[in-house]
């Protein structure tokens, strides 16, 4: 069985979501191939040659992937697709965007959000908001599998694979780029940060996000998030948003202020290693999955917080 891993990259890095993905092709027990479609993307390609378990990386450049609009890299999958048994993506907003034309276009059923590989053809994956797990057998010639990257430990970069250069598909000429807007932060990025502070409806307003929320993850070096309640109600852009229908996170520490847990939110961050909650209603669902929880009033609380570790010489960055 040979795989094939779309890598996520912004052509001059690898993500860390990629290295997880591999991760998980190893365990198909084949050789897997990472493809890099970019613009000036040796440097994400460099990085992916390393990744412990990867036999060769498939290098497409050209102003056509220079984005890597869905439309030209499912074309390129697609084109691909005969030399492998299964295509793997992250379980990203990329992937999530490009897969699924590869599926539909093969005819075939995507397997998505695995959370674990049980033989070549057999998988698992959270159905229900996470409440169930599923156990999936695919008798389709090639596997399309989104994987939830936080359920694999990322391959280590003790290897050394080939790297060849591959000739672009045919423009499908669907779609076209034509600017994005991206915020831009010194904190680290949500999906791979190893802390996380996330904030909820009882803050009330943005700028009691500012205050209380930004400041505790300026201590501790932590990403920031929020449930899609706060997200809702307009304290902090889409992008922040933890949960079922938001970014799936799984960091070392997870510090939920004013989240009362409800089953959407905790589908996208049961599985972080340390959860502590701060919560004045001590019936909060948050209460059933954290590992250390305050009752009270985190904006008295959150303060508390910051000082002792700020006595403590906790987390200056």
């Amino acid at each position: 069985m040979t795989a094939l891993v779309l890598a996520e990259h912004d052509n001059a890095t690898l993500k860390d979501a990629t290295a997880k993905t591999v991760a998980a092709a190893a365990k198909l027990g084949g050789a897997v191939h990472v493809l890099i479609a970019g613009e000036g993307a040796s440097g994400a390609a460099e990085a992916a040659a390393k990744l412990a378990g990867v036999e060769k990386v498939l290098v497409a450049e050209g102003p056509l992937y220079a984005h890597q609009l869905a439309e030209p890299v499912a074309a390129l999958i697609v084109k691909l697709a005969p030399a492998y048994d299964a295509i793997l993506a992250p379980a990203t907003a990329s992937g999530k965007n490009i897969l699924p034309r590869v599926a539909a276009t093969l005819d075939v059923a995507q397997i998505s959000e695995i959370l674990s590989v049980e033989s070549a053809d057999t998988f698992t994956r959270p159905i229900y908001a996470g409440n169930a797990i599923q156990t999936v057998q695919s008798s389709d010639k090639t596997k399309v599998i989104t994987v939830r990257t936080t359920a694999f430990k990322a391959a280590e970069g003790t290897g050394n694979a080939a790297i060849e250069t591959i000739e672009a598909a045919a423009d499908p000429a669907l779609s076209s780029y034509v600017g994005e807007e991206l915020s831009s932060s010194d904190r680290p990025e949500l999906v791979s940060a190893k802390i996380i502070v996330s904030g909820g409806r009882a803050l009330g307003s943005s700028e009691n996000f500012h205050t209380y929320i930004e400041p505790l993850a300026d201590a501790l070096g932590a990403a920031v998030g929020a449930s899609r309640a706060a997200v809702d109600a307009g304290y902090v852009p889409n992008d922040y948003q933890v949960g079922q229908t938001g970014k799936v996170v799984a960091p070392e520490l997870y510090v939920a202020l004013g989240i009362s847990g409800a089953i959407q939110h905790l589908a996208g961050m049961k599985d972080s290693k340390v959860i502590v909650a701060i919560n004045k209603d001590e019936e909060a669902p948050i209460f059933q999955v954290a590992d250390y929880g305050l009752v009270g009033d985190l904006f008295k609380l959150g303060p508390d917080l910051i000082a002792e570790l700020k006595a403590q010489g906790v987390g200056k960055r």
